[in-house]
């Protein structure tokens, strides 16, 4: 491939191909590749020490030893580091924010540090702080802000220079429901604005409803990517098939002797819960379970698959390091 027009011809704006990284004697990064979209927010989701933040500090060249090559817009990093720092924004995961200093005093030191100047700046400041929510308090002391407000801040710096990538790690850490949900909403509204997010987290359920695409990182080696609906339809395990008889009605007995059928739950009065094998094939499974209900004369109200949850198809490649 002619690495110059790299990701011309496809829709890749970041790329990594084949990239590792060693701390002594400990491999963070085991010859990793993988590709974001323009436009996508893509969750990477991994345990604690599994790779994340070394991913994102070689994306944003705080890691520069390193084998393997990391493009962006199609631009080696490497050898374009100023012209692609132009384009990204960071939220790191502690920012070195100097408590004593106001929330204006710190925009102000980070944006001339980006290259802005008055009065470019002041209106940034303006328009960051009143996106996130915080221009009532913009000079109140940073020492005084709650957790929820810091990471505001941080977002706020990272938009100061109109980003067109955000990379954004582990955002919602230590953070109330509230001020999770808040910090939430922010994200998506940054996706509306066709912002590329890449979005670092060891909480599922941090990302999953807001991300597009997710990664799975373990062990410093990429275990799956795809949309959440993939890694939920193309993980085939546990999928379970919900009966609802009426109210009062006789279950259907023997279910259990199907095959493609593990084990038979009982819910509630008027339940029953089919888990099927890993393997099993469903349709079959399904006729199966009719044909008994039907021969039974089970009086049927309501049938669904239930398809695994996202959170147990994650804890899945995790617990069994699935590739």
């Amino acid at each position: 491939m002619n690495r110059q027009n790299h990701g011309e011809n496809n829709k890749a704006l970041i790329e990594f191909q084949n990239v590792s990284k060693s701390y002594k004697n400990t491999l963070a990064l085991d010859n990793i590749s993988f590709a974001i979209n323009k436009g996508d927010v893509f969750g990477y989701i991994g345990p604690n020490g599994a790779g994340k933040t070394t991913t994102i500090k070689i994306l944003v060249g705080l890691i520069r030893n390193y084998i393997g090559d990391v493009y962006i817009a199609g631009k080696n990093i490497s050898k374009s580091r100023q012209e692609i720092y132009k384009i990204l924004g960071y939220h790191p995961q502690e920012a070195g924010f100097q408590r004593w200093r106001t929330i204006n005093h710190a925009l102000r030191t980070f944006g001339r540090l980006s290259g802005l100047e008055s009065p470019r700046l002041e209106t940034k400041i303006q328009e960051v702080l009143e996106f996130v929510n915080l221009q009532d308090v913009r000079y109140k002391k940073i020492i005084h802000l709650s957790g929820g407000m810091i990471q505001k801040l941080r977002l706020a710096q990272a938009l100061l220079n109109d980003p067109q990538i955000l990379v954004l790690d582990e955002p919602l850490s230590g953070l109330d429901p509230s001020s999770r949900y808040q910090v939430k909403n922010l994200i998506k509204n940054l996706s509306k604005k066709g912002i590329t997010i890449l979005f670092s987290s060891h909480i599922l359920t941090d990302i999953q409803d807001i991300a597009n695409m997710i990664g799975i990182v373990n062990k410093g080696r990429i275990i799956k990517i795809g949309s959440p609906d993939e890694l939920q339809s193309e993980f085939h395990i546990g999928n379970i098939i919900e009966i609802v008889y009426i109210q009062g009605g006789d279950p259907c007995p023997n279910l259990e002797d199907i095959e493609g059928i593990e084990r038979i739950e009982i819910g509630a009065s008027n339940k029953q819960f089919a888990h099927l094998k890993g393997e099993a094939d469903i349709d079959d499974t399904i006729n199966g379970i009719l044909r008994k209900i039907t021969e039974h004369k089970s009086k049927m109200r309501n049938f669904r698959i239930l398809t695994p949850s996202l959170e147990e198809v994650y804890l899945k490649y995790i617990e069994g390091d699935v590739r």
